[in-house]
């Protein structure tokens, strides 16, 4: 669940994005950012100058619907499309996440276990682990 549902009663899941699109309105066309994207509506920043209830065409790349303006605050605007998109369409528009990759060094053991030690390396390790600790400066 998405924070945008949080607390409303939504016909249909809300997918978070952060796109571009327009919006056509009596010959006229408004560039917005598609803030999220469901299969009922979206919900679309920069559309001050939109009135509300006004019967609009959402565009985004190759996909255009009929819609209405649902409401109007501030920058921000809600549409409602006429029909119901499928959900692979509304997919389709929804980037994926790309797996980060983990850091390899998350994986590593210690220094000591990752490589052949020298036999000085191995004499300085075995004196150190023989010692009671009195003879280490600082200690």
């Amino acid at each position: 669940m998405d924070e945008s549902s949080i607390g409303q009663n939504r016909r249909s899941r809300r997918s978070p994005v952060l796109l571009t699109a327009t919006i056509e309105l009596g010959g006229a066309v408004h560039e917005v950012k598609l803030r999220n994207l469901s299969s009922d509506g979206a919900l679309v920043q920069g559309a001050e100058s939109l009135p509300e209830f006004a019967s609009v065409t959402f565009c985004r790349k190759d996909l255009r619907v009929r819609a209405r303006i649902a409401w109007v605050q501030g920058s921000h605007a809600g549409v409602a499309f006429e029909k119901p998109l499928e959900p692979a369409e509304v997919l389709r528009h929804v980037p994926r996440r790309e797996a980060k990759p983990l850091p390899s060094e998350l994986f590593n053991r210690p220094a000591v276990t990752r490589h052949q030690l020298s036999q000085v390396e191995r004499r300085w390790i075995q004196d150190w682990m023989d010692s009671n600790g009195t003879d280490r400066p600082g200690e």
